[in-house]
């Protein structure tokens, strides 16, 4: 099963703890490539940092959350908010995926 995980930054959060983690996150991501899809950062319009966003594959919601709490930024304070969604995907690579 799919799911979006979206990050929300902490504003009051140190400036510099993305940096400071940012190697040990990459290498986290790197070691959970067989279940976690895609991730990167989000951006407000003006250009500030906003979160993340992560596309997981797993059995369950407890199983991302596990993920989750498992990464190095985690622990920071860095994030504000975390939410996960199951997700049903149904158009990539310029086709669909169901029929309807």
């Amino acid at each position: 099963m799919k799911f979006v995980v979206l990050f929300e930054d902490n504003p009051k959060a140190e400036d510099d703890l993305r940096t400071k983690y940012m190697p040990d996150h990459l290498t986290f991501l790197e070691r959970h490539n067989g279940s976690i899809e895609a991730a990167g950062p989000l951006k407000t319009q003006a250009g500030s940092a906003a979160g993340g966003i992560w596309i997981v594959e797993a059995s369950s919601a407890d199983d991302v959350q596990m993920l989750v709490e498992q990464d190095p930024l985690w622990p920071t304070g860095l994030r504000k908010s975390v939410e996960i969604l199951s997700w049903k995907q149904v158009f990539a690579g310029g086709r669909r995926l169901i029929s309807v």
